[in-house]
């Protein structure tokens, strides 16, 4: 389909039939069925940034929708650090720095703050850990009520965060799928907040590329490393870089892999087999939770997004994985499994070749470690 001219006013578009629809009136669906996009909009330059405001919203101008109350926790501004990675140096984006602990917080803020000016006063989100708490965290900021459905199987110490916050956690038999199911038949009765579907989810991720622009001295990396379980970061990244490059503030895309656990890579078998969308899989256990999604409801966004940027797809092993997560807790950087993907394809692009040894290259580290405490224990042999 043809996407509307940036120049436009905003409108929620479908990216399957080209339908669009105000957006103004609060959707997480298009008719036919498909997840939103948001038409593409003009980008800002250095100077439309709010240098006053240590947050994300110090991007707001380059939003949809003006708010006029953003619900902020202080989400964004997270440290980019260059380390050293086995040989070479990296910068890691430490977005585990994020109230509620992940980079889910973007996407939360921009989301509920939009939806609330827009008169929702309740939100259904489906999650495994850190969307749920995201939404269930700003829900609470924003005095919004929040239903979180998360997978019978998920650990206590996921949820404890929810409930806390004062969300309604139903816990919901089978698989991670099962309950994204079950939320799609629960959301005529309430609002469905999701963070895979919500179109205003991805303009809170997009943040992170013009934060990322703005800690490189107001340059794009060479390439950006990303755990990918349904897409939101690659999504944001996408957005957020290519309105900077339709606004000239930047001068090429950087190239954006996503990193899937080789027990659950639906997304690397698409791009891999040169396919459009996903390609199903049969998920296996793996320490990567929270990137293990067999159906990513925005695949075809994803894949197309990566081949624009001349990236690609990374799946990696659970012993690498594993290595990578120990490696990073000995330099200091105590992460959640999931997002030590993003080190250990590292390692992988470099010896490929396909990232060189000079150029300025981001890892995106999206969780912090703290939540994973019980499964880093046992696999420190420390567990009871």
């Amino acid at each position: 389909m043809r996407m509307p001219a940036a120049n436009m006013p905003p409108a929620y578009i479908d990216p399957a039939t080209g339908a669009s629809y105000p957006i103004e009136i609060p959707r997480w669906r298009g008719d036919s069925g498909g997840p939103l996009m948001i038409s593409p909009l003009p980008g800002i330059d250095r100077g439309q940034i709010d240098t006053g405001e240590r947050s994300l919203w110090r991007y707001a101008a380059s939003l949809p929708v003006a708010v006029t109350d953003p619900v902020s926790l202080g989400e964004g501004c997270t440290p980019l650090v260059r380390r050293p990675w086995r040989g070479r140096h990296a910068h890691f984006k430490l977005e585990w720095f994020a109230p509620s602990g992940s980079f889910k917080d973007r996407g939360a803020s921009v989301m509920l703050s939009i939806l609330r000016q827009q008169g929702i006063d309740a939100v259904l989100e489906d999650s495994s850990g850190n969307g749920g708490a995201a939404v269930a965290t700003y829900a609470a900021a924003a005095g919004m009520r929040a239903k979180i459905l998360v997978p019978a199987s998920t650990s206590p110490a996921k949820t404890v965060q929810m409930r806390a916050a004062g969300a309604e956690v139903e816990l919901i038999p089978g698989t991670r799928q099962d309950t994204a199911d079950a939320a799609v038949r629960q959301a005529d009765a309430i609002f469905y907040a999701s963070h895979n579907w919500q179109a205003h989810f991805l303009q809170g991720t997009k943040t992170l590329a013009y934060e990322l622009w703005e800690d490189l001295g107001f340059t794009a990396p060479d390439a950006v490393i990303i755990p990918c379980g349904a897409g939101s970061n690659v999504l944001g990244c996408d957005i957020g870089f290519s309105e900077l490059l339709r606004r000239g503030s930047i001068a090429r895309l950087p190239r954006l892999y996503a990193v899937q656990p080789a027990q659950c890579a639906p997304l690397h078998a698409g791009f891999q087999a040169e396919a459009e969308d996903f390609l199903p899989v049969t998920p296996g256990p793996t320490l990567a939770e929270g990137a293990s999604i067999a159906q990513p409801v925005r695949g075809r966004a994803v894949l197309a997004a990566l081949r624009r940027s001349g990236g690609g797809t990374v799946a990696v092993s659970e012993p690498a994985i594993e290595a990578a997560l120990m490696e990073l807790a000995r330099s200091g950087l105590y992460v959640e499994p999931t997002c030590a993907m993003a080190a250990a394809a590292l390692t992988d692009l470099t010896a490929s070749g396909a990232i060189g040894p000079d150029e300025t290259v981001v890892a995106v580290l999206t969780g912090t470690g703290i939540k994973a405490t019980p499964r880093i224990a046992e696999l420190l042999g420390l567990a009871p």
